[in-house]
């Protein structure tokens, strides 16, 4: 196989009809690396919208628990990916990402801000340090797999197309990135994380690269001093090196490459359940008061949330049914999961490109 010949593939392929294959090869094939630290700067982004990383640091779970809270995140999308969004194993992913967000005070503003992260930060990460830019067949075929898994999700006013998704995120970003004490600290606390994944004498250069690849409004919300020139130029150099290399010097990938490989997932040294992933609470353990603000948005969401609701509930239901009616295991199933959903890490392939 040719560095080009997949690409060759997947522009024979319907973006829309074909947009789970697509996404696919895209993130297990040809970007794995890539996709992975794009997806963890994707998350790290939130962080800076205060009304997120506020009640990201109030669960603690991103602060006290983050490993794990990096693993089972990963680990549900990566069900996704593998499997596709009505598969037995795609709708338990589901079902676990409703069942937690359901059990916090989240609007869904910022709901759709963070679907929005995950399709444009890994767009603009291939663009800058990637072996390739995405083609246009390929963003369509992104955006519509999370438009796919917004409603899923219950998100309301989904973007239509990737540009949609592009210009929700820069005008909520302009409008909502600022600086609060949570965010700050859920952000360290994920610094150190990456940190913790190098040896120690690495471990405090890793830190200084990430800081060294964010912008000016990202570091502006969590007051951080901006890295020196040298340092950013060093680093968003070396991550174009790479992308030449992988390019010019490494064969394409061969076997498809998962999150559940990577040596940053060390949280299921024994495998793991789906079902199992993320947290199990009741009610919000989150106080909030009720501020001006919060009644006037309720009573907004009241005037017109019964019947919206009702019919997100009955379109999700609607969804599932016809998954259940033609669903079933993507490509065959897998053979790394078993039939309670018993998945078991790591595998043959070494680390992703």
């Amino acid at each position: 196989m040719r560095r080009y010949d997949r690409l060759r593939h997947i522009l024979r392929l319907d973006p829309v009809e074909d947009c789970e294959e697509i996404f696919r090869l895209i993130v297990t094939r040809e970007f794995p690396w890539d996709t992975a630290r794009a997806l963890e700067f994707a998350l790290y982004r939130t962080y800076a919208v205060p009304s997120i990383g506020r009640l990201l640091a109030e669960t603690a779970e991103l602060t006290e628990r983050s490993q794990k809270r990096y693993d089972d995140t990963a680990l549900l999308l990566d069900a996704l990916i593998e499997h596709g969004h009505s598969s037995p194993e795609g709708r338990t992913a589901i079902r676990r990402v409703n069942q937690m967000h359901r059990s916090y005070d989240i609007s869904n503003d910022d709901m759709r801000y963070v679907l929005c992260t995950f399709v444009v930060v890994p767009v603009r990460w291939l663009e800058s340090y990637g072996w390739r830019a995405l083609t246009a067949h390929e963003r369509t075929a992104v955006a519509t797999v999370y438009r796919q898994l917004g409603k899923l999700m219950g998100i309301r006013e989904v973007p239509e197309d990737y540009e949609g998704f592009a210009r929700f995120l820069d005008e909520y970003e302009a409008a909502h990135f600022g600086y609060d004490e949570g965010g700050r600290a859920v952000s360290d606390a994920t610094l150190d994380l990456m940190a913790s994944w190098y040896p120690g004498p690495l471990a405090p250069f890793a830190r200084r690269a990430a800081l060294a690849l964010m912008d000016e409004p990202l570091l502006r919300a969590f007051d951080y001093r901006t890295p020196p020139a040298w340092l950013r130029h060093t680093a968003r150099g070396a991550l174009r090196l790479r992308g030449r290399a992988v390019r010019l010097v490494l064969p394409p990938r061969r076997h498809p490459h998962f999150a559940r490989q990577n040596s940053q997932i060390r949280g299921y040294p024994n495998g793991y359940a789906l079902a199992e992933l993320g947290t199990f609470p009741g009610a919000c353990p989150v106080p909030h008061p009720a501020s001006p603000a919060d009644r006037e948005e309720r009573a907004a969401q009241e005037s017109r949330g019964v019947r919206e609701g009702r019919a997100a509930m009955e379109e999700r239901a609607a969804m599932e049914e016809r998954a259940d009616r033609f669903g079933g295991a993507a490509e065959g199933g897998s053979p790394a999961t078993g039939p309670d959903g018993a998945v078991t890490t790591g595998g043959p392939e070494h680390e992703e490109q």
